[in-house]
């Protein structure tokens, strides 16, 4: 049975990825900093729930230094905080969590993924390729996770690791609560949408399933949107 770490993984995208890979069979270790989401995930067969906190160096070498083998890496731990990104200090702790954060855990994974021929796949944004004035470091820290996504997938091909990264535009989760509640805004995004809905978590961790497999065994160093068409309008 293959072994995939999921950071971020009992809300939104991150337990839309848990649960794909765990009715695949896949045995999963869904990480989050917070005791309050672990506790209210619901419990899944293959999933074991861990405390992750992605900006302590020591939280993230002793996940890694626990796991026995290792074939996926998915980098879904991610904040925005909107409105409030141009004080300084939120810009930086939202660079720390989103960019650095992933850089910690696939350098902690490396020598895991190298053994076993794994592959990592990073969360990017659409926003990775547009701005969002309103969220200056989500979509820097985003943009930051594309070009690391294809600095590693060239640095690491030789050891036998894949790398790639998803681009999720409107997904239906916690984050996008306070847009969908908003009929202006919501309607806006809606009618850029050539498929005219919200995106599920689930249909994002499908697409993640498939590039951590072997079905996907000559791609890497890409970024996939998945946002029903919205980059294309």
């Amino acid at each position: 049975m293959k072994t995939a770490v999921v950071t971020g993984g009992t809300r939104g995208i991150g337990a839309g990825v848990a649960l794909a890979l765990a009715d695949a069979g896949w045995n999963v270790i869904a990480a989050s900093a917070s005791e309050a989401e672990r506790d209210a995930f619901d419990a899944h067969a293959g999933i074991e729930l861990r405390h992750l906190d992605v900006t302590d160096d020591l939280s993230v070498s002793r996940l890694f230094d626990e796991i026995g083998t290792l074939h996926g890496l998915v980098n879904c731990a991610g904040i925005l905080r909107r409105g409030d990104e141009y004080d300084i200090d939120v810009f930086q702790r939202v660079i720390d969590v989103n960019l650095t954060g992933t850089m910690r855990c696939c350098l902690s994974a490396h020598r895991l993924l190298a053994a076993s021929g794994g592959a990592i796949v990073n969360t990017a944004s659409m926003l990775a390729t547009f701005g969002g004035p309103l969220v200056p470091a989500y979509s820097a820290s985003k943009g930051g996770v594309a070009q690391l996504t294809k600095a590693l997938a060239g640095r690491w091909a030789g050891d036998g690791i894949r790398v790639n990264a998803v681009a999720p535009g409107w997904i239906e989760t916690e984050m996008t609560k306070g847009l969908r509640d908003d009929p202006v805004r919501a309607d806006a995004i809606m009618a850029r949408t050539p498929m005219k809905r919200w995106g599920q978590s689930r249909e994002v961790g499908e697409f993640v399933r498939w590039l951590l497999s072997d079905e996907a065994s000559f791609v890497t160093g890409a970024v996939y949107p998945i946002d029903g068409g919205y980059m294309a309008m």
